[in-house]
């Protein structure tokens, strides 16, 4: 069973930056390892829908939403297994609980098709709360 758990979330004044981090574990079952899988952001803000804000793929395959693009960057560690959302220029409207998520991946498609949604992802983390203040 894959688990995903979040750190580093916090209170920020608009204009600051965050450093999420997620650890990634329980996928060398079936000698597995990281980079099998697509491992993204997203984040749900009060009364909204949850939306993808970055996700990676092996080799450094990134995929931003337009709305971080330029003021996020993901990254995945292969020897800590941890994947880190850095964010710069954040904005109130970045308030919102972030969760990491995972699943394997489904060759052929890059990092939007899960970031997006068509495909399902099927481990989540606990979330973690970012609040930008103003």
């Amino acid at each position: 069973e894959v688990q995903l758990v979040e750190s580093g979330g916090g209170l920020v004044q608009t204009g600051e930056s965050l450093k999420l981090s997620c650890a990634v574990s329980g996928f060398t079952f079936g000698h597995y390892i990281i980079g099998d899988y697509v491992i993204g952001w997203f984040r749900q803000a009060p009364g909204k829908e949850r939306e993808g804000v970055s996700c990676i793929t092996a080799f450094d395959n990134t995929f931003h939403a337009n709305s971080v693009k330029g003021r996020f960057t993901i990254s995945m560690d292969n020897a800590k297994n941890t994947v880190d959302l850095q964010m710069n220029s954040l904005k109130r409207e970045g308030t919102a609980v972030y969760y990491c998520a995972g699943r394997r991946k489904v060759v052929g498609y890059g990092p939007e098709y899960y970031c997006s949604g068509v495909y399902e992802m099927n481990y989540w983390g606990q979330g973690t709360q970012v609040t930008v203040s103003s």
